[in-house]
């Protein structure tokens, strides 16, 4: 585990899920009143409550628990870690926040789609549903000492996520909505599971653009400066599958040729090629379950301008 301050008032805790660093991130943020924005999945609350200790913040000092979205990587350990915040309250989507209260669904779905991964993360606790805020956007939540939390809705990754303005830095926090940022080799990747909505997700791009950002806080992973270009980045990449899987499924092509021809048009993906293929995680997702979410958005929506 490592705890690194990125800001006078933010920490990230690696939480090194299965050992795997620089992959899932959780942040802790300093005001009077302090929040964590991420949880990581269940197998991974050890590492943060360690690293709460380490940072001497006492349990009863957590006000909020924010999640980006459900998905076990980002907010599937939050019940868990609950029983041992006494006082702190969740922020989550409006559309997750029965899932975070009966947790049953979506751990089924998530052995269905990720199999051996989600046994790796873990199986969800329930969230008790006095605890659960379900935020919309907008909502700002004020810690202190001149440190806010803004609820920003960025669908399109998911039906229920959620990213988060911090105004005294410029900064997002915007869970998968922005990609992978693969802080090692300084590369983006797409996250994109079906049922990926692109004209959606493109949308919450342009509205975090629109907020002028100086960083973003990727909860995959870590602090990117050059916020407003690396957006922009993505928006041209995410544009670029969809048109590779668009002219492949016209072309009859199934999923494998789709995925080489990404391959071979998108510079980033060959620059981490190697690394996404020895990942233990990514291997499995970026260039398998991201490029289903392209095939399955341009095949219910043929005629998206791209």
């Amino acid at each position: 585990m490592n705890i690194t301050k990125i800001e006078n008032h933010i920490y990230l805790i690696d939480v090194e899920t299965a050992g795997i660093k620089n992959f899932i991130a959780s942040y802790i943020l300093k005001g009077k009143q302090t929040a964590i924005i991420e949880t990581g999945p269940v197998s991974s609350i050890h590492n943060v409550l360690s690293g709460l200790r380490e940072l001497n913040i006492k349990p009863e000092e957590i006000a909020y628990v924010a999640v980006s979205h459900i998905h076990l990587d980002h907010g599937g350990g939050v019940g868990t870690l609950l029983k041992f915040l006494p006082k702190a309250k969740v922020i989550v989507h409006q559309r997750g926040a029965p899932h975070l209260a009966n947790p049953e669904k979506l751990w089924q779905q998530s052995l269905k789609v990720l199999g051996n991964i989600a046994e790796m993360y873990g199986k969800p606790e329930p969230v008790p549903e006095e605890r659960i805020i379900a935020a919309t956007d907008d909502l700002t939540f004020d810690l202190g000492e001149d440190v806010k939390l803004k609820v920003l809705e960025t669908l399109g990754h998911a039906s229920h996520h959620l990213s988060y303005y911090e105004p005294s830095t410029k900064g997002i926090f915007p869970g998968d909505a922005a990609g992978i940022y693969l802080n090692e080799i300084g590369v983006i990747v797409p996250t994109t599971p079906p049922p990926f909505r692109l004209d959606i997700a493109l949308a919450s791009l342009d509205k975090l653009i629109e907020l002028k950002p100086k960083v973003l806080y990727y909860s995959h992973f870590g602090k990117a400066h050059n916020a407003i270009e690396k957006l922009q980045t993505y928006v041209r990449q995410v544009k670029l599958w969809a048109k590779i899987a668009r002219e492949g499924i016209e072309n009859g092509e199934g999923i494998e040729a789709i995925r080489q021809r990404i391959i071979e048009k998108d510079e980033a993906v060959r620059k981490a090629l190697q690394y996404i293929q020895n990942h233990l995680v990514l291997s499995e997702t970026t260039l398998n379950e991201s490029v289903q979410g392209f095939i399955g958005f341009v095949e219910k929506f043929p005629d998206f301008p791209l």
